[in-house]
């Protein structure tokens, strides 16, 4: 009788299915519901072998939380079509399903980010730049400039108002949308980046 023999997995792979589970779990808990402990049980292992991978709690938080605006980033990474609009339009489509499907999570890390943790608060803002900062990077100066806008400091300061104006938005919405439809919004929503633009510095 032959028996299949088990594959023992790198210490890279399996922090990283560690970090995919913590963030499945973080999709219907807040951070600080997401405990060391929990992440044991599901995962089936010992306390002991969690704390090789991360060194305690916070950092723990920290890995998932990186782990989970990766995902965000990848997500409404923008799409291969020439034209501006479309893309936004998909990447806004593509970032309302996120925190959509992912609200408790996305809230935790806002806050978390609010508070005064400064690793949360530079993976977020890192998060948020790396998000607004692709607007300029796909458009490119020749595609910036059929719209009249030229990039510079001030203007990606404004877009950067901008993304922090829909992350609110996008949160109130999801609790109340208050008569307004999805289609509705993501119009609304590619409108005033194009109007925050017009009035940029």
């Amino acid at each position: 009788m032959t028996t299949t023999p088990r594959v023992r997995m790198s210490p890279a792979t399996r922090r990283a299915q560690l970090l995919d589970l913590g963030v499945a779990l973080l999709a219907t808990r807040s951070l600080d519901e997401l405990s060391i402990d929990l992440l044991a049980e599901e995962a089936n292992i010992s306390r002991g072998l969690l704390y090789h991978y991360f060194g305690n709690k916070q950092d723990f938080h920290e890995a998932v939380v990186r782990r989970a605006v990766q995902d965000l980033i990848e997500v409404t990474a923008p799409v291969d079509d020439p034209d501006m609009v479309t893309r936004l339009a998909v990447s806004l489509d593509n970032y309302l399903a996120y925190v959509e499907a992912n609200r408790v999570a996305y809230v935790s890390i806002v806050r978390a980010a609010s508070g005064n943790n400064d690793t949360m608060r530079e993976i977020y803002q890192s998060a948020r730049n790396a998000l607004t900062d692709r607007i300029f990077d796909a458009a490119g100066p020749a595609g910036l400039a059929e719209f009249g806008i030229e990039d510079t400091p001030g203007v990606r300061l404004v877009v950067r108002g901008w993304a922090a104006m829909v992350e609110q938005l996008v949160l109130d919405w999801i609790d109340d949308p208050r008569g307004i439809s999805r289609p509705a919004l993501l119009e609304t929503l590619t409108a005033t980046l194009a109007l925050t633009l017009s009035a940029a510095p």
